[in-house]
């Protein structure tokens, strides 16, 4: 599923705003960067029905070069192959599999056992990185305003037990035939759920990207 066009262009006009604001020196330029970054708010509000001052609001707060976000995500089985997933509180309580944006200080897979952690209340070994995958190309719903990156993990449990946090309100285990129906899009798609699920049955697989 591709994004609208308006979505695409809007994102790299903040992007090129956002960088150009980073580096620029004459105060005209600067000028002209700032009518950039507000040009591509009204576009995401024109095409999202968000409210313009909100979506300035949010690129005022970007600084430095634009790249994109880090996402990560852990599909963790348990012996019966069933898929570790939460309830996520801040999307309806729909399901989806731990994760949640990296931190600094840590590396991407301590960042992917940290989130199992917290909202699940397990201990896990990160044993593969199973797929690299811009956001957009995925189908993911809603879109987002900016550019991010979703790393996959595959987990080993190693210890605690089921706890749910602020962030979720129930952990479960689920076969592949019996994933919930009201998985949040936003953080995973069916494909991704069967991707983890086929890097699970065969750990061999090489790394999904794009």
């Amino acid at each position: 599923m591709s994004e609208p066009v308006w979505l695409v262009w809007a994102r790299e006009i903040q992007a090129i705003a956002q960088t150009g604001l980073t580096y620029v020196q004459d105060p005209f330029d600067k000028e002209r960067y700032e009518m950039l970054r507000n040009l591509a708010a009204q576009m995401m509000a024109e095409g999202s029905n968000v409210d313009v001052q909100k979506i300035e609001n949010l690129f005022s707060q970007q600084s430095g070069y634009a790249t994109p976000k880090l996402e990560v995500r852990v599909g963790v089985f348990d012996a019966q192959n069933r898929l570790l997933m939460v309830r996520e509180v801040l999307d309806s309580n729909r399901w989806t599999v731990p994760g949640g944006w990296t931190d600094v200080n840590l590396t991407a897979s301590e960042c992917a056992a940290k989130e199992v952690w917290e909202e699940t209340g397990y201990t896990v070994q990160i044993t593969k990185l199973a797929m690299a995958l811009d956001r957009a190309r995925q189908g993911h719903m809603p879109p987002e305003p900016f550019s991010i990156t979703k790393l996959f993990f595959l987990g080993e449990i190693t210890g605690g037990e089921a706890t749910t946090s602020i962030e979720t309100s129930e952990v479960g285990f689920f076969a592949q035939e019996n994933i919930p129906q009201d998985i949040s899009t936003g953080r995973i798609t069916p494909h991704e759920i069967a991707r983890l699920f086929a890097h699970h049955a065969n750990p061999e697989l090489p790394t999904d990207f794009d």
